[in-house]
Formats: structure tokens, C-alpha cells, sequence
């Protein structure tokens, strides 16, 4: 109820008004059955956006600490998401990262569409970065479509550390479906998943059109913060 209340009538229409989102290939999104749609993250607002323009309700794995927080804004942004179905995911690795797997798993087996995000974290610099390669381990072991998605003009408008958005246009696209049945049984393969996860990002920067870092996001934010001059990498 809650999440009908917000898509239809509370924020999906201020959401449309605001950002007059253009979107293109919304017809690769299946009418039914499990999918996983991987995109770009470059906003807070990316959370909203998509969900609120996809005509099929969407659950995203979204970081752990949006459930945690403190104070009157901690509270409200967690009950936001629990409202909207949203799985909380610890990022630490390890174990944490196989609950992740078995959670996105969940949602793939009840035919539902799973959303994910490979950088794993949002971009601090508008660049995409490194997909982590579980999106693809889920690709592969559900035996479900991945439909890259990129969202173009939501850095401008809202970067991050920028509380509220600036009023502006935004565009959604979604690309072909990608399947991956040719690797089935392989989802354990190290080289297998990373190959896929680069067919996936490499979709994402075709449609996106950013500069590629070929680093995890988490990394060079951490050698950022301690001050150490970052080389970028592009792929050859």
C-alpha cells in the first residue's frame, strides 16, 4: 500500500513534474517474470527516479546504512525504504557479500524485477566505475536477463553531498536485454562472472556516455580521502 501510495500518488507525479525525466527503451522491460536491471549510480535521486518511471515495481538491494541511521532523518529515510520494499545489504564482503547474493536470488526466483547497482556505491566524480561482479553471478545461477540501464544528468543536478536536487531534465535509457545462458553452471568461475560483469558495464558507458575508470569506486574514494593522487585507468 505504502509503496502504490508513494509511486502513484505522492512522489511519482512531483518526481515527473521536476525532473521531466525523458526516457527511452522502456520496451525492454519485460511485462513479467524476473529480470535484473543494472544501471549507473551517480545520485541519491537515481533511487527514486527509476522506480517511480517503470511501469512494474522494481526492488533494489540498497546499502545497510540507509536502515540504520540516527535521528529524525535517520528514521524517516529508513522507513522509507522498508515502506518501499527495498533489501538492506551489508557491504563489508565476505559473508556479507553471499547474504547480498541469496536476497537478490530471492527476489529473481518469486519472478520479480531486481535493481542493482555494480559500482556498488555512487559516483563521487560523475565517472563510472568497476562493476563488482555479483550481478552477474545472479544473472547466471537465475538464468535471468540483465537490462543495462543508464541515467544521464542526475550528477548535475543532484551530486553528491548536495542535500536537494536542482530543478533540471534527466534521461533514463534502457538497453537491450543481455542473457548469459551460454555460462550457465559457471557462476562460481572468477573469470567467467568478471567477463560478464565487463559486457555488462561496458553496455552501461555505451548508453551513459561517461568516462570509464577501470577501479572500484570504494577504493579510489578511500585513497582520495587520505590524500593520494588517483591515475585513472581506461580500458584498452
Amino acid at each position: 500500500m505504502f509503496y502504490h501510495v508513494l509511486k502513484f500518488v505522492i512522489l511519482g507525479p512531483l518526481l515527473r513534474l521536476l525532473f521531466r525525466p525523458r526516457i527511452e527503451g522502456l520496451e525492454h522491460i519485460p511485462d513479467e517474470g524476473a529480470a535484473i536491471v543494472a544501471g549507473n549510480h551517480l545520485s541519491f535521486s537515481d533511487h527514486f527516479l527509476m522506480p517511480a518511471i517503470l511501469p512494474r515495481r522494481i526492488t533494489f538491494l540498497a546499502k545497510a546504512e540507509y536502515f540504520t541511521g540516527a535521528g529524525i532523518k535517520g528514521r524517516l529515510t529508513a522507513a522509507f525504504f522498508r515502506g518501499v520494499g527495498q533489501i538492506p545489504v551489508d557491504r563489508s564482503g565476505g559473508k556479507a557479500s553471499q547474504a547480498a547474493l541469496k536476497s537478490g536470488l530471492g527476489v529473481l526466483r518469486r519472478g520479480h524485477l531486481l535493481g542493482i547497482y555494480p559500482e556498488g556505491t555512487r559516483s563521487h566524480d560523475g565517472r563510472l566505475y568497476k562493476g563488482r561482479t555479483g550481478v552477474a553471478a545472479m544473472a547466471i545461477t537465475a538464468q535471468v536477463p540483465v537490462i543495462p540501464c543508464a541515467m544521464v544528468g542526475t550528477f548535475e543536478l543532484q551530486p553528491p553531498g548536495r542535500k536537494l536536487p536542482r530543478l533540471g531534465r534527466v534521461t533514463i535509457r534502457f538497453g537491450t536485454p543481455m542473457e548469459f545462458s551460454r555460462f550457465e553452471g559457471m557462476e562460481g568461475e572468477r573469470f567467467v562472472v568478471r567477463s560478464a560483469t565487463d559486457e555488462i558495464m561496458y553496455a552501461i558507458l555505451a548508453m551513459s556516455g561517461q568516462e570509464y575508470v577501470d577501479r572500484y569506486a570504494n577504493e579510489v574514494k578511500a585513497e582520495q580521502a587520505r590524500g593520494v593522487t588517483v591515475r585513472l585507468r581506461r580500458p584498452s
